[in-house]
Parts: C-alpha cells; structure tokens; sequence
C-alpha cells in the first residue's frame, strides 16, 4: 500500500527505479481505451461500448471512492484515519471485507502475506531518506509490534493493537480492479479488462479471443498470458527498490524486517479474483516453490501463470 513517506524516499531513486508489470498486448481493431491513475500507479480501463467514455466516467468515480478508503497518502482517507488513531467506527465495508481477505490470505502463505509491515516500511523509508540502515534494533523493535492477535474486525469499529499500523500495498490495487470490475459487469458489459497495477478480465477481446497480455520482469519481457474472466497479478521484488544501487527491494520479509532476498525475478498468478491474486503474488516473491505449491492448493481457482 502506498506510503507517504516511502513515495518520498523511492522518488529520490526514481532514476534507478524498474517496474514489473504487464500491459495488453497491441491488437488490430479500435477499442475505446481509459487512463489514469488509481492508487498512484497507472490505471487503464479497455472496452467496446457506445456510452464508452460515460462508462468509464463512472469506473472513475467508483476508483476515487475506493481511494478514499484504502489510499494512506490521503489522510482523510478510512485506512489512514485507522492507523492514526487505532481505530475506526462504522468502518467502509469495503475496508472491513479486504481486511478479512487479508487475514485469510495471510494464514494460507504462512504469515508472509502481511498488511502490519507497515511500521517497517516507515522505518526501511526513512533510512532510505538518510541514505542509512535501519539497525538490529530499529529492526526489533518493529518487528515486535502486535498484529493480528489484538485486532478486532467488526461491522461497527475497526480496532488495531497499540503500536499496530497497516498497508494494504499487494491487495488494494486487485480489490479496487475488482470492484471497477463489478461496477461494468452490473452496467451490462461482458466484455472489459481493467488495470489498476493488476488485471481483471471480464470476458474475452470484443475483436475475438482471449486478452493477450505480457509479463515483464525489470529486465524486460519474460513471458505472455491469454486472460478469459480471471484476474492476473505479477511482483517482483526488485519491481521497485528503496537504494539507487537497486539491491534492496520492495517487499519486505515480515520474519526478518528485511527487503525479501531476491529469488525470482517474477512472480505472477491467475485467480478469479485480483484481490486474491494480487495478495499471492506478493507473498510467493519471498516463498520457495514446495511453499508455493502448498499454498496454491488451498485457494481455489488460483494459479502460477509465471515464477522464475
């Protein structure tokens, strides 16, 4: 999930900066095409419709309605105002059913799926700022703050452990493809993919066949993918790095503290769901294959589209 002071301390390496993501491979034939922004990262919605840019007007909408709840560069926003004063009353249900989704992923990747790292993403931001290293102790400390044990999911509050503080960066993104998703199908299309950092096919191309869609590693294109409603997410743990030297990656090892070692170059996962992709991803950069496998078993419909 985004964080202010960690977009501050990445922009200052912006220059040695790679991205892992996927883009629709280009095609004959005009579609109506929608960009932008959700959550701070490119956002494009890809469709075939009459009332094209009236549709897209209101997928907008429904993305800065959800940046309202899950965006932690807005303080106003719901996830934001949780973790500054530790709890939320009459949470957005929205909060309340990704956090759920959350906790449920987390248990399947043993604890590596993990939204309360994000006292360590201040803590790795700031050193990254001073051009320092967090110490054994910085790392302790962080480490020992309460997570799920202590914190309360109700429809009528939120509440977070003293000390607790959450990202949503490696679900949010997905949930929101999800709902845009949701939003079109309920207008009547049938036949949409939606980029919000992850996809979300609904359909196959209105010019016939699948959604082509590349994967690309920060070194470059690895791989293609053919996507029929299903979702796909991709991470790579060098996608994105707080030092110009472009060693210390993105996702960090909530056993360790640490940005996760860099085993793959990229991992991405087919799910019916974005939001559900999108957590696995994540969590499969700092897990070995048997790992992966054994999680893979216990979320239905979820796949390795590529891991290498």
């Amino acid at each position: 999930m985004q964080n202010p002071t960690r977009r501050r301390a990445l922009s200052i390496f912006a220059g040695a900066l790679a991205t892992a993501a996927a883009a629709p491979v280009a095609a004959g034939g005009a579609l109506y095409r929608w960009q932008g922004i959700a959550l701070g990262a490119r956002a494009t919605i890809v469709l075939d419709h009459p009332e094209a840019p009236a549709l897209a007007r209101r997928a907008r909408a429904e993305i800065a309605r959800l940046e309202a709840i899950f965006s932690l560069y807005r303080a106003d926003s719901a996830l934001a105002r949780l973790n500054r004063d530790g709890r939320l009353v009459a949470p957005p249900p929205e909060l309340l059913a990704c956090l759920s989704l959350a906790q449920r992923l987390g248990a399947v990747t043993g604890g590596l799926f993990d939204p309360f790292v994000q006292p360590l993403w201040a803590l790795h931001a700031r050193h990254a700022v001073e051009g320092t290293a967090p110490t054994a102790a910085d790392l302790a400390q962080a480490l020992g703050r309460p997570r799920w044990e202590g914190t309360r999911l109700a429809p009528d509050a939120i509440v977070l452990p003293a000390g607790a503080a959450l990202t949503l960066n490696g679900i949010a993104q997905g949930w929101i493809a999800d709902r845009v998703a949701a939003l079109l199908r309920a207008e009547g299309l049938d036949d949409v993919l939606v980029d919000t950092g992850e996809f979300r096919a609904l359909g196959g191309d209105p010019r016939g066949g699948d959604w082509a869609v590349d994967l690309a590693a920060p070194a470059g294109k690895v791989g293609a993918v053919r996507l029929r409603d299903a979702a796909l997410a991709s991470s790579a743990v060098l996608g994105t790095t707080f030092d110009a030297a472009g060693r210390m990656g993105h996702i960090l090892d909530p056993r360790t503290g640490l940005p996760g070692a860099p085993r793959w170059r990229l991992v991405s996962v087919t799910a019916p769901d974005a939001a559900v992709a999108d957590a696995l991803s994540t969590a499969f950069c700092l897990m070995e294959r048997p790992a992966i496998e054994a999680a893979l078993a216990r979320v239905q419909g979820a796949r390795l589209a590529w891991l290498g």
